[in-house]
């Protein structure tokens, strides 16, 4: 059940802003275990100067175009799981030769399961 944002630059070429949002979801399939047909993303185009990003921040320098994803998901999976989706949407995104993996810029934020409704103003998760 991620809800995905992926937030870059309106001059990121087409090609590579659906590359992105494919890579996010396989590896949320390969790492988290989503199923493969919960895919629920926002993809944002902003002004090159409306993305702000530290040149370099905890010894990783940052050096050309950026994309942010954060994903809201249920909490439980393991740092173990959480590392290697990083590592996974890293490599992944910059396996297309757009973005280096150090301007891949990932936030995960957990929901309680019951915070959710996929339509319909159902609640299918939350207790009675």
């Amino acid at each position: 059940m991620p809800l995905v944002r992926i937030d870059l630059a309106s001059t990121t070429p087409p090609v590579h802003v659906q590359g992105v949002g494919r890579a996010v979801h396989e590896a949320l399939v390969a790492t988290f275990n989503a199923p493969e047909a919960d895919r629920f993303q926002v993809i944002g185009r902003h002004a090159p100067d409306e993305l702000v990003c530290s040149p370099e921040f905890l010894g990783v320098a940052h050096s050309g175009p950026v994309v942010f994803v954060q994903i809201t998901c249920a909490p439980g999976r393991s740092t173990e799981m959480k590392k290697a989706l990083y590592q996974h949407i890293a490599h992944a995104v910059s396996a297309q030769g757009y973005f280096a993996a150090a301007d891949v810029i990932i936030n995960l934020v957990e929901s309680a399961r019951e915070n959710w409704s996929f339509g319909n103003g159902l609640a299918p998760f939350a207790q009675a």
